[in-house]
């Protein structure tokens, strides 16, 4: 019994403190005075607590272990820490221990770790990611476990759980929560350009001209002489405000910049999940990248350079752009005490398909084969999958939790912090979402078509020509 030695000297040392204070006591000191009977008292009762606390210790079922478990958003660590408290002590036995890296040291170091089996217990997963560590072996299979348990995969939105399956049915993952992305806006600075959030909460979106949502981002930018992007005299090669923000780099799959707009203009990026082709020589994404490029050269968008060097969000917050798209994960953030001027939200706007599209991402916790205790790792994860664990990172509100219940407690919450989010959810009950696209080659994917977006958008080669040209790599990467 690991702990018995440790709790036999306690007792010990309460016994002879006891029988201390009872010898010790004086006849003029009446708060000091232990009579024997009563340090017997005491004595039992260390004894009485010793045996409860092996007791538990047996039903807890033996040595106590650490489950190391990783995640990259800081904003919801304390809130996973207080479910790690309330699951340990339910379960004495298992204590876990959070490590919260940045995004990119995340996966960087993820993947070390994996190659060299000394990664976490329990990761959080992502939809990018998890196809490609299903192909190199190092998740375990969670059927079993699901199975055993008899666990109702049924309780979390409809669809999530599904993402979670490879193709050859096992699952790998149980959701944490989901995500949708939608227009972010300082409510300051739609005020001084005699806009309201109802103004931007139905606008539509083509290529050609930017429809009504680029009238809106050029009524918003303003040059460093003050003078609005449709006003005579602007200047787009000095801003003081740009009228929309990117959040990051492009990438391959856009997730919070182009991939709404893309969407909306007919453009998918595979067809279906796990897919051995993709599309990026439809001309519907030329379109929308190029009027990306476009806009930047401008001067209603952020250039590039700055949102790699200051971060979208940063500049977003500072007031250097009016209004950004960005993902539900951010609505605490955005809407917290590091940004001085309130934020409303509005959903993406409606493209030439005629209606809005929102990428629709979920979360989940997967379990290595590094991993010494994949009985407690499991017990762990089926924790974070639980209504108990979810509800209460619901009421912290920095997610929208994967089960419906949760779900309602994360609006509530917004709510009561006057915080609108309907703008995020709409697309969900709209049925307005697409998926991020899952593929076992994300990563090379990324790696092939990241530089050539960059490329467009600093004016350095046409939409229409690059991406055809890179179409045919990515094709050969998913059919390799």
């Amino acid at each position: 019994m690991k702990n018995s030695s440790k709790t036999t000297k306690l007792t010990a040392l309460l016994l002879g403190l006891a029988l201390t204070a009872a010898a010790c006591a004086s006849d003029d000191d009446v708060s000091a005075e232990l009579p024997a009977a009563q340090a017997e008292e005491v004595a039992e009762e260390a004894m009485e607590d010793e045996e409860a606390m092996e007791d538990e210790e047996a039903d807890a079922g033996g040595e106590a272990v650490t489950i190391e478990y990783w995640l990259w958003d800081g904003n919801q660590q304390p809130h996973y820490e207080a479910c790690a408290a309330n699951f340990t002590q339910a379960n004495p036995n298992i204590n876990v221990n959070i490590t919260q890296f940045g995004w990119g040291d995340y996966w960087d170091g993820l993947t070390a770790a994996l190659a060299t089996n000394t990664a976490p217990d329990v990761f959080t997963d992502h939809l990018a990611r998890y196809p490609e560590f299903v192909e190199s072996g190092v998740l375990v299979p969670l059927n079993d476990f699901v199975e055993q348990d008899g666990l109702d995969v049924n309780n979390y939105f409809p669809g999530l759980a599904e993402l979670w399956t490879s193709p050859d049915g096992e699952r790998f993952g149980l959701p944490k929560d989901w995500d949708t992305i939608a227009i972010a806006a300082n409510e300051e600075q739609l005020e001084a350009a005699g806009l309201t959030t109802d103004d931007i909460s139905n606008l539509d979106w083509n290529p050609a001209d930017g429809g009504t949502f680029g009238e809106v981002i050029q009524q918003l930018t303003v040059d460093t002489n003050g003078v609005r992007g449709n006003e005579d005299g602007f200047d787009g090669s000095s801003i003081e405000t740009y009228g929309f923000g990117l959040e990051g780099n492009f990438g391959a799959f856009g997730q919070t910049t182009f991939s709404a707009f893309a969407a909306s203009n007919g453009w998918t990026a595979v067809d279906g999940v796990w897919a051995d082709e993709a599309n990026y020589a439809d001309p519907a994404l030329a379109e929308t990248i190029q009027w990306f490029a476009d806009w930047i050269e401008a001067g209603f968008i952020t250039p590039l350079e700055d949102v790699q060097s200051l971060g979208g969000t940063t500049i977003f917050q500072e007031g250097g752009a009016a209004t950004m798209t960005n993902g539900s994960w951010t609505i605490s953030t955005l809407s917290g005490d590091a940004t001085s001027f309130p934020v409303a939200y509005a959903p993406t706007p409606i493209g030439p398909s005629g209606d809005r599209a929102s990428m629709f991402n979920g979360l989940a916790d997967s379990i290595t084969t590094s991993s010494q205790n994949p009985e407690e790792a499991w017990a762990w994860v089926s924790y974070l999958a639980s209504a108990e664990c979810q509800e209460s990172i619901g009421e912290a509100a920095v997610v929208f939790p994967a089960i419906p219940s949760a779900t309602v407690i994360a609006q509530d919450a917004h709510a009561a912090n006057g915080v609108d989010v309907s703008a995020f959810t709409t697309h969900v009950d709209d049925g307005t979402t697409f998926l991020f696209p899952i593929t076992d080659s994300a990563s090379r994917i990324e790696a092939a078509v990241g530089p050539v977006m960059e490329s467009i958008l600093r004016g350095e080669g046409n939409a229409a020509e690059l991406l055809p040209a890179v179409a045919d790599e990515v094709n050969s990467i998913l059919g390799s």
